[in-house]
């Protein structure tokens, strides 16, 4: 009997297929609405605060990007997982699911996206902003009307790889409770001596990063009007 037999002949793989994807997708939105809140405006901030920034200020600065950025990008997943268990059950009540897991998985992902949206941002031609203030723009009005907008392909760019991000990462929070892909690899294909379920689960979730990546890179093509 071939492996493909093997899998479809037990319906508890194939039942716990479904919910187990829609888990992962569960835990990765979440975490990806949460990161574009939260890492997008710190982005703008780590570069409005830069050297010769429109708002300059060398303490903030390093704040955000030396400390909070730097710092958190260079815990390992796994490590920062566990860290912040207490923290999960604090905020959600739990330490386990897909919504507990988005809270580790926005940490992890903040201070990555936020680095891409700094260096979308200052892909942006300078000549754009001091045009923009010499019309009598606020700052605001300059980020809002002239940065985001000429910096969306590549932010739209730097979401895609974000998520792409996540649903890696989500599959490692399986592995403590997150649920999703990563826990039925883990419990069918680890535990139970299924390798079968590996394949599978690799299948799922290589479509599901094509699916992700195809999309965005539609919305990038789509926001360039160069």
């Amino acid at each position: 009997m071939s492996w493909i037999d093997s899998l479809v002949s037990n319906p508890a793989i194939t039942e716990a297929l479904g919910p187990a994807a829609l888990e992962t997708v569960q835990m990765v939105g979440i975490s990806t609405v949460f990161t574009v809140l939260l890492g997008l405006p710190l982005g703008v901030a780590m570069v409005v605060t830069a050297r010769g920034g429109m708002a300059e200020n060398r303490a903030v600065n390093v704040v955000l990007s030396g400390v909070i950025v730097n710092i958190t990008r260079s815990i390992p997943y796994a490590i920062l997982m566990l860290a912040l268990i207490p923290v999960t059950r604090a905020l959600v009540g739990t330490s386990i699911g897909p919504i507990a897991a988005s809270v580790s998985l926005t940490v992890a992902a903040v201070p990555f996206f936020a680095r891409l949206v700094e260096t979308a941002l200052r892909e942006v031609d300078p000549g754009k902003a001091d045009a923009a203030h010499a019309m009598g723009s606020t700052r605001r009005q300059t980020i809002t009307r002239v940065l985001l907008p000429e910096a969306l392909p590549s932010l739209i760019a730097g979401a895609t790889t974000t998520v792409v991000t996540l649903i890696g990462y989500s599959a490692m929070a399986g592995l403590v409770g997150g649920g999703g892909l990563g826990r039925l690899a883990y419990n069918y294909g680890y535990q139970r001596y299924q390798p079968e379920v590996m394949v599978v689960v690799l299948v799922v979730l290589v479509l599901l990063v094509q699916a992700v990546q195809a999309v965005g890179d539609a919305l990038a093509r789509r926001a360039d009007h160069r």
